[in-house]
């Protein structure tokens, strides 16, 4: 399903309410979507946990819970990759899609409602989650786009020293955060980041605007592209604790980010 604005249009899929393409007159600032690999281009939805949980499983409340492992040995991504949200509601430039996470490898029942709203060359991404278990619920949510870049590309930051580096072991954060600068090189970390941030290049600009998210985790190992994804948490929150929300049942939790384009 397509919506726009202008000459400011997106795709978006029911399967994992992902959002397969954003192009700006006939120009793509997202990297296409791949549903076999959607981690790979476009932007997925990460709900309940967001990136890793170590080994795939976790303790909560005195239960022990396992989650789908992928080859590494860990969970990864969430739980709604391959799932077919319900259309709640359509406009012209806007959509919201429902769905309700249930799995054995979680406490309770989530309902999770993602709104994408389209604007003059930006998009404005809110995700809601309710417990409608009868279960306290552990939660970290995130995004995971991928924005097309030339090879010249630079991320800025709003404000000096805001930016925080989780110590990581194996692509686990450890729980440790060092003051760190950003640099054009390769990563596969998180961050923790006050502030807006703006990632450039000569092929374009896009300024990032964050809201009850505030971790990133920033990706450079698909070729053209440099993922910056917005997290609630750090990746193994559900061991680390770094940014992790306990969930009341009948609980809301509200998150959302705005992405603004030139071109």
């Amino acid at each position: 399903m397509k919506i726009k604005k202008g000459d400011t249009e997106a795709e978006i899929l029911t399967r994992g309410a992902y959002l397969y393409s954003f192009k700006i007159g006939s120009k793509d600032v997202i990297l296409k979507g791949d549903m076999e690999r959607p981690t790979r281009g476009g932007m997925a939805i990460l709900v309940p946990f967001a990136n890793r949980i170590k080994d795939g499983e976790y303790v909560f409340e005195g239960i022990k819970y396992t989650l789908p492992k992928n080859r590494e040995g860990n969970a990864i991504h969430g739980l709604v990759l391959d799932k077919d949200f319900n259309v709640i509601s359509k406009g012209e430039d806007n959509i919201s899609l429902e769905y309700i996470v249930e799995h054995e490898g979680y406490p309770t029942r989530l309902e999770c409602v993602i709104t994408y709203k389209i604007f003059k060359h930006g998009l404005r991404t809110k995700i809601n989650i309710k417990n409608v278990g009868n279960r306290r619920a552990p939660l970290t949510v995130g995004a995971h786009p991928y924005f097309m870049v030339a090879d010249d590309w630079t991320i800025l930051t709003e404000k000096e020293d805001s930016v925080k580096k989780c110590v990581s072991f194996n692509k686990i954060p450890t729980g440790e955060l060092i003051k760190t600068k950003l640099e054009h090189t390769d990563y596969d970390d998180c961050f923790l980041i006050n502030g807006g941030i703006q990632l450039s290049s000569s092929y374009s600009k896009v300024r990032i605007i964050r809201r009850n998210m505030p971790f990133v985790q920033i990706y450079t190992g698909v070729r053209g592209a440099v993922a910056i994804e917005p997290m609630s948490g750090a990746p193994d929150a559900f061991h680390n604790g770094l940014g992790l929300k306990i969930l009341e049942p009948n609980e809301s939790a509200y998150f959302s980010f705005t992405l603004r384009f030139h071109v």
